[in-house]
């Protein structure tokens, strides 16, 4: 994946660049465990000072994205636990990637827990709490995002809503609250957010000992595509629950097309049907290319039929059908012992 930064941007070119980065973790396109290009090929590729990389690196290190290892590099980080011996206290997410066959991953996991100077009988015990605890864990799901971002809980959990558990979208904020009082009715529960906020969001799990995840993001590749294809001096429209997926997409169009491209944003807030609409009307009547979320989609058409006499032209409107990686649900549905999941 090249990266892009546009020097006449006012947007920083630590920021387009951190921007960038984040997407493409968050969206899988670097998997966990993925070693991420050195400070000095970054520099040479985005035309930028190798402190000002190192210092995008930093950031990314400081908020829980990414891990420098002593002498090998920057690394995408794995969100695993270091031992079996201490996932049953909530410790992380997993990552469930390709690997060896089923009865090899059990015989090592055993001969490992062999060298710690564990007995069979006691490898056995903790195996089974270690199951026990995933699958209590298993018997609901909560969404949580930042209040500043919670369109994105909303998007998540609208996914996730198939899954043969209750599903539940709320506040990072009033996430703790929660779990105390899950804790103290004895009950377990798995916490689920994005990559950007797996850091703030394990810590409050961790503490609770409930189980966290990280959900993938679609990649996008064919809406960046139908951006990528349109005329300079276009206008496209974006338009989602989420400010930070729209702030997010609206650096990297600039990183792409630069001045060329005009990019308007607009959040819907399905909690507020009141909502002042003047930015998202007047996004519709600029627009020619005009991409939203599921969620906003109803939203969007409503607008249109509604104004559409005061427009001189209607604009193309490209629904985005995930906002989850699909494979991600079915990883989520398989960790929390639920089966294959939804296609």
């Amino acid at each position: 994946m090249r990266f892009q930064i546009q020097a006449g941007s006012p947007v920083p070119a630590s920021l387009q660049l951190y921007s960038q980065i984040s997407f493409a973790i968050a969206s899988r396109f670097y998997p966990p465990g993925h070693r991420l290009p050195s400070t000095r090929q970054l520099a040479m590729q985005t035309n930028l000072h190798r402190n000002t990389v190192s210092k995008v690196y930093r950031q990314l290190e400081a908020h829980g994205i990414v891990e420098a290892v002593a002498g090998s590099g920057i690394y995408v980080r794995c969100q695993t636990t270091s031992s079996l011996n201490n996932q049953s206290d909530g410790h992380g997410a997993t990552d469930m990637g390709p690997g060896p066959e089923p009865m090899e991953e059990v015989e090592g996991s055993i001969n490992s827990l062999l060298r710690c100077g564990l007995t069979l009988q006691e490898a056995q015990r903790q195996l089974t709490a270690e199951i026990n605890w995933r699958i209590n864990c298993g018997t609901q799901l909560l969404v949580t995002t930042p209040q500043e971002d919670f369109g994105a809980a909303h998007l998540m959990a609208r996914e996730l809503m198939d899954l043969p558990a209750p599903v539940t979208a709320l506040p990072l904020e009033n996430l703790e609250g929660h779990l105390a009082a899950l804790g103290q009715a004895g009950k377990k529960a798995t916490v689920a957010t994005s990559r950007y906020f797996l850091k703030p969001v394990g810590e409050v799990a961790r503490a609770h000992k409930m189980r966290c995840l990280a959900l993938d993001l679609a990649p996008l590749t064919h809406e960046l595509n139908l951006v990528g294809q349109l005329r300079a001096g276009s206008c496209v429209g974006l338009v989602s629950l989420s400010p930070g997926i729209l702030r997010a997409a609206e650096l990297i169009l600039q990183a792409q097309r630069g001045q060329d491209l005009l990019v308007m944003t607009a959040v819907v807030d399905l909690d507020n049907p009141h909502q002042e609409r003047n930015q998202l009307l007047n996004l519709c009547r600029a627009s020619g290319k005009l991409l939203c979320d599921q969620p906003s989609h109803a939203v969007v058409q409503a607008t249109i039929r509604q104004h559409r006499s005061q427009m001189v032209r209607v604009p193309t409107l490209h629904c985005i059908s995930h906002y989850l990686r699909p494979e991600t649900v079915d990883v989520l549905s398989k960790e929390m012992g639920l089966g294959k999941g939804t296609p």
